[in-house]
């Protein structure tokens, strides 16, 4: 059970989403409103999904102060009297998401305080610039801290699609939109596994996870080599061009220049170079397809020396590229598995799923 100690401040709005989210990775929450939350949010705010309590009902897994005031901050690293308090007298580990205005968070009280608590093991969870952290970034930071089945596993994720340059405008790419890498890393963290991506041309951060920016197959290959060797598990999720022009313009083509053709090279087969630099690293990998993507899965396993294959249909609608949708074919030396059609997240957990179910075999 993780007790959710809800302060006084408007940051109080982000506590029924962070509480949902929690209570989706499968862990029971139970939440207590310190005195004056209830003019920013109520107890109706948190039914069904979580129970509103004056103290937790047993020993807590973990306690998320969110938002926690300059007074909370005070009250806990001096040992004042705190009506959550009780629930830390057990070891459980402390999160910490402070809700500052500007002035506050820069006065040496608050800032010794939160030294204090840093040093005691807490783990202060601030959002990008030092302000409050948004719900994705709290979520990530508990579920991530509390461990779970992938703890002590380095994942390697890579998302997104690449852009092969034709002009210093211009590229060859791909419709992928890097929701189904996205959630497989947010699930690898959430089961407590240390996660880096490779983002192939995605503006929005993951976060929680290291994060390593690319734009063509090129710069991807090379950066999942660097990482690779120290990694557990990579899932190659990016969408990866399988041609890139054979000499990109340096400048724009204008439309003056008439029609031309574009002659095609094929670019570096990922998935080969990393089975051949680390033969020993768990590898999934995806075939993207139009049609029936069992087949294009089996042939990929052999072919690609990847451990774990998951095959789509590209072609059907809902489950495309940019879907928040998806519906898969997971293959393994197991045998295959389908997976219908689900949200990504959900899917997410059954590729991490089949991960496990294989590392386990290997011990």
């Amino acid at each position: 059970m993780i007790l959710v100690s809800v302060g006084p401040t408007a940051g109080a709005l982000a506590a029924p989403p962070v509480v949902r989210e929690l209570a989706a990775a499968g862990h029971e929450v139970q939440v207590l409103l310190e005195p004056g939350t209830d003019h920013f949010v109520g107890p109706g705010a948190f039914l069904p999904i979580s129970e509103v309590v004056e103290g937790p009902s047993g020993a807590p897994e973990a306690v998320l102060f969110l938002p926690a005031t300059a007074g909370t901050l005070a009250r806990l690293a001096r040992g004042l009297d705190h009506p959550a308090a009780e629930a830390l007298e057990g070891g459980a580990p402390a999160f910490v998401v402070p809700d500052l205005d500007a002035a506050t968070a820069k006065n040496p009280a608050v800032r010794s305080n939160l030294d204090t608590l840093r040093e005691e093991g807490t783990k202060i969870l601030l959002g990008e610039g030092g302000g409050m952290a948004g719900v994705d970034e709290v979520v990530a930071g508990v579920l991530g801290g509390l461990g779970g089945p992938m703890a002590g596993l380095r994942v390697l994720v890579t998302a997104g699609g690449t852009h092969e340059p034709l002009d210093s405008v211009r590229f060859i790419g791909n419709l992928s939109s890097g929701k189904m890498g996205l959630a497989v890393a947010r699930e690898a963290l959430r089961m407590g596994a240390a996660v880096t991506v490779v983002a192939a041309n995605i503006a929005r951060r993951e976060p929680g996870v290291g994060w390593r920016d690319v734009r063509t197959v090129e710069e991807l290959r090379d950066e999942v080599l660097r990482e690779a060797g120290g990694a557990d598990v990579l899932v190659m999720a990016a969408a990866v061009s399988d041609f890139t022009p054979a000499a990109p313009e340096r400048e724009k083509i204008r439309r003056s220049s008439g029609v031309r053709s574009i002659e095609l090279a094929p670019t570096p087969d990922v998935l080969r170079a990393v089975r051949e630099q680390n033969p020993e690293l768990f590898m999934v990998g995806f075939a993207a397809t139009h049609g029936d993507p069992a087949s294009d899965a089996r042939e990929k396993l052999g072919k690609k020396g990847a451990d774990v294959i998951v095959g789509n249909d590209i072609s059907r609608e809902g489950v495309g590229f940019g879907a928040e949708e998806n519906e898969v074919y997971v293959v393994s030396g197991r045998g295959e598995r389908f997976v219908p059609r689900a949200t990504k997240t959900e899917v997410a957990r059954e590729i991490l799923g089949e991960v496990l179910a294989l590392k386990d075999e290997e011990r």
